[in-house]
């Protein structure tokens, strides 16, 4: 048993070189080196994942211009996070479905989180596209979309009440796939 992974990440190298003798020594070498920088980066990775901020830790301006989080904009209710931006296709295709149900769906809070945009240009957008939407964030470094684990565009995030990630939808949403993940949300509900 492995009692500290260090250790192990530590004489990697060295057993490698005496597991591979066939090899040159510079090829072992390499191929050591290759693998501890993939252990040690896998480590890394694991602790940074442990790390990621909360939706409710993460600071978001309203096109209004007042600061604020998620958690706040929730208000104790589930919440549908939509990342996007205006130079996104289907972002934009997706965007009508996405208005209509932040109409209907008012049991559900709607956050439709630009990407990295500025204010004038998302204005702009909402006007031509005369779409009346609530909640329209700007998140200007993208730190939602590295909490999402994705900086890839849309990308839908569904939290329930108490804030936890329920599900995740990564590309374009249809109103089928939209009504079929509020269901999912709807069921983590609390009772009224």
């Amino acid at each position: 048993m492995i009692k500290n992974p260090l250790t192990f990440i530590a004489a990697m190298p060295g057993a490698i070189r005496r597991g591979w003798r066939g090899l040159s020594v510079r090829k072992r070498n390499v191929l050591a080196l290759a693998l501890w920088v993939l252990a040690w980066n896998g480590i890394l990775g694991g602790l940074r994942l442990m790390d990621k901020p909360t939706p409710s830790e993460i600071p978001v301006t309203l096109l209004s211009g007042e600061s604020t989080n998620l958690a706040a904009l929730a208000d104790g209710k589930p919440m549908v996070v939509n990342l996007w931006a205006s130079w996104c296709p289907p972002c934009l295709r997706e965007m009508p479905v996405l208005a209509a149900a932040q109409k209907q769906e008012t049991w559900a809070i709607f956050v439709f989180a630009n990407q990295g945009e500025n204010g004038a240009t998302v204005q702009h957008y909402l006007s031509t596209s005369q779409l009346d939407l609530a909640n329209v964030a700007l998140d200007r470094d993208t730190r939602l979309g590295f909490v999402a684990g994705s900086m890839a565009l849309p990308i839908t995030l569904f939290y329930d009440a108490h804030g936890r990630l329920i599900d995740s939808r990564r590309g374009e949403l249809s109103a089928a796939s939209l009504a079929g993940k509020l269901d999912q949300l709807r069921a983590h509900k609390p009772p009224e």
